[in-house]
């Protein structure tokens, strides 16, 4: 993976603080592929390939996991005929540091904790420090005090989740939370299940 050569303070900073690097004008049109380091919800050779951009502190995305995804994996990821990939585009601190426990736990944890993440936003997004919240949901997926301190600390997992943010703008042209990629066509917003579905039929295989 290509090193980030900013000091995570500076590169929060003009993530998170001044909004888009790129004017949305110039953002480049390219689509997802993916990559040795995503996290891969379903069979990693589904033919179909579902990228989401999402915010843990966006209740847009929230809602998605909630009411839409589980028609999705249920008619299919868990069918083996799509697989979703999240990538991170944080919009603020706390979406950061959440970002960044997920990115922490084993792969095969990550969706647990994206999952429980979501489902448990209205309680450690509200303040202006998650740090506590998040240590309490840490410890319920197996992490201990330590692991958990470490984590916080881990600079080159902060790095891959800002990265991961720059990309989806600059390259993918990404502006808001959540965005969809499927097979490369954009769909942006959470979207009832049918459309979804009007988008995966589309890109489904012809027999």
């Amino acid at each position: 993976m290509r090193k980030i050569w900013f000091a995570p303070g500076l590169l929060l900073m003009l993530v998170l603080g001044f909004g888009s690097l790129t004017p949305p004008a110039e953002a480049q049109s390219e689509t997802p592929t993916v990559s040795p380091s995503d996290r891969i919800l379903g069979k990693p050779d589904a033919p179909i390939t579902i990228f989401e951009y999402a915010s843990l502190t966006c209740p847009h995305c929230a809602a998605f996991e909630k009411e839409t995804l589980p028609k999705i994996k249920a008619e299919w990821i868990d069918t083996g005929k799509a697989k979703l990939i999240l990538r991170d585009f944080p919009l603020d601190g706390s979406a950061l540091k959440a970002a960044v426990l997920a990115r922490c736990a084993p792969p095969d944890r990550f969706y647990g904790f994206i999952e429980t993440l979501f489902a448990s936003q209205d309680i450690w997004a509200r303040g202006s420090d998650p740090t506590q919240a998040l240590e309490r949901i840490a410890k319920v997926g197996g992490m201990n005090d330590q692991q958990f301190q470490a984590c916080m600390k881990n600079d080159a997992v902060q790095n891959e989740v800002l990265a991961m943010r720059l990309a989806g703008e600059k390259q993918y042209g990404v502006e808001s939370t959540p965005t969809f990629f499927i097979n490369g066509k954009k769909l942006v917003g959470a979207q009832p299940y049918e459309k979804f579905e009007e988008l995966l039929k589309a890109a489904a295989p012809k027999a």
